[in-house]
């Protein structure tokens, strides 16, 4: 049976190459300023099967894997930093402080059941100086990251612990998902 994975993230693509290397790639066109702001497990839950609806509907005779992830700290989403002074905001509000790691998945299969559920990992920085923060947005790793940083990456030396999902920060808790897909209980 046909796996579609409804996103580009080239991070989802490798990390799913682990359940399964047969899969193709049918990013979902959302918009998802049109989805109503709900409390953060709500709302990447609600993007994840808005994701897997929307490849869903134009593809009826494939298992449809959706995912969101975003880093909440203090009740507040942080997305992708806009430029690199959010980057940097972002960043200084993290310094020395444990937030959270938000990733929706959602799993819709040709028979019209749908599994879906929220991870969540704790990540907790060390203390950054200005220097430290300074020389890592010099990377440029923190474009196109929720939270402003990749833990994949250069990120990974911002990171004084975590607890839960490793891969989860990544943006695909492939765990998780390899049991949603095989239908058992999480």
């Amino acid at each position: 049976m046909m796996l579609i994975l409804a996103s580009q993230s080239p991070r989802r693509q490798e990390l799913l190459t682990r359940i399964t290397p047969d899969f193709s790639v049918c990013p979902a066109t959302i918009d998802e300023r049109a989805l109503p702001l709900l409390p953060p497990p709500a709302y990447v839950q609600s993007l994840a099967q808005a994701k897997a609806a929307a490849v869903a509907k134009t593809h009826p005779e494939a298992i449809v894997v959706a995912a969101d992830t975003m880093v909440v700290w203090q009740g507040q989403l942080l997305g992708k930093p806009a430029d690199r002074v959010a980057a940097a905001t972002m960043l200084q509000e993290l310094s020395g402080q444990t937030h959270q790691v938000l990733t929706g998945l959602a799993v819709f299969f040709p028979d019209g059941r749908r599994q879906a559920t929220v991870v969540t990992t704790a990540v907790t920085f060390w203390p950054l100086s200005q220097a430290a923060i300074n020389a890592y947005l010099a990377t440029g790793e923190y474009q196109d990251k929720a939270g402003a940083y990749g833990i994949q990456g250069q990120g990974a030396l911002l990171v004084r612990a975590l607890q839960g999902d490793y891969y989860n920060v990544v943006g695909l808790p492939i765990s998780t998902l390899a049991r949603l897909l095989a239908a058992e209980p999480i």
